[in-house]
């Protein structure tokens, strides 16, 4: 009970919260996109965490878990007329499943070895869906108008899925916290700091680490299904980018891996500057400043690894040795 008096969840949580109710108040649609894009973001981050900063595990493929899910989900709503939260569940399982299948073959690698699979599952999985003819082949997957209509036409569908997304991204904190403070997340922090030393102290690490995949996999499957659900369509291109993995690994890693604030502040201040790139009229030389996004991603992450590698929640708990009481 201790656990859940730790202010840091609460800050996590509260940050969440607040973004989460801004729009409503506001009931801007434009204020509705930014706080949808950062509330996905920080889901996303905190997804990837549990395997990354939790476990030891560093994926750079982990958005074919968000474009598996978004496919099942739209094949579910647009064939078979399946309502959203259950296209949501069906894309979640989808995820899961293939994390659970994933993680019997490849969490058997470690380091660079692990990472590289990652990459090659994800070319594999979109190079299949781009082929598979159910879902479209390169073309994709397009929903018509009329499945709008049940909830209350696009427009409400717009805030229907930003409530969804408030509602994991609430869920997301929580049961990484959780996570975090059981007996479980103790085990993946062993596997962490030496796997060979946690199996000779009980931990079945072969199941941990797949679990820890599984639970790592069933968010964005679900967030994946949300967002493509809103933008009404989906192509393997915008499914499986890769960039999108390597930006929610910057996100943690400018917050704090293995921290639970960390990706939420990450992400958080990641998105702003983004969006503020994205968004700018200034020029290098003859080109705008926002072809230079991932440029930026990549200088970022340089800069953390050379100088905080414990990211900003890591450093200032390291700093400031009476904040790691607070800094969940």
């Amino acid at each position: 009970m201790k656990h859940w008096l730790q202010p840091g969840f609460w800050f996590a949580l509260l940050i969440v919260l607040g973004l989460g109710l801004w729009p409503v108040f506001t009931r801007e649609a434009s204020t509705r996109e930014v706080g949808f894009t950062i509330l996905l973001a920080i889901s996303m981050a905190v997804s990837l965490n549990i395997i990354m900063g939790y476990t030891g595990y560093v994926s750079f493929g982990h958005v074919v878990f968000y474009g598996l899910g978004g496919y099942v989900g739209m094949y579910l709503i647009g064939t078979w007329n399946a309502s959203l939260p259950l296209a949501v569940l069906g894309g979640g399982a989808a995820a899961a499943i293939l994390a659970f299948l994933l993680g019997k073959a490849i969490l058997r690698l470690r380091g660079a070895y692990f990472a590289l699979a990652t990459i090659g599952v994800n070319e594999a999985v979109r190079t299949f869906i781009s082929n598979f003819k159910p879902f479209g082949g390169p073309t994709g997957i397009e929903l018509q108008f009329s499945v709008y209509k049940p909830y209350g036409g696009a427009a409400q569908a717009l805030w229907l899925t930003y409530y969804a997304v408030v509602g994991i991204s609430v869920f997301a904190v929580i049961f990484s916290y959780y996570l975090k403070t059981s007996k479980f997340g103790l085990g993946l922090m062993a596997i962490r700091e030496d796997e060979d030393a946690a199996e000779v102290l009980g931990v079945a690490t072969p199941n941990t680490k797949t679990l820890a995949f599984v639970f790592s996999a069933l968010l964005p499957g679900m967030l994946g299904v949300l967002f493509f659900f809103k933008n009404g369509n989906v192509e393997p291109g915008d499914a499986f980018r890769l960039h999108f993995s390597i930006e929610s690994l910057v996100m943690i890693m400018l917050g704090g891996q293995g921290t639970l604030l960390g990706p939420v502040i990450g992400a958080l201040g990641y998105q702003r500057l983004r969006g503020a790139l994205l968004t700018s009229d200034m020029m290098i030389g003859t080109l705008p400043l926002k072809d230079f996004q991932l440029v930026i991603a990549g200088l970022l992450m340089l800069l953390i690894i050379l100088f905080i590698p414990a990211g900003l929640v890591g450093w200032l708990r390291q700093r400031f040795p009476r904040l790691r009481r607070i800094l969940a």
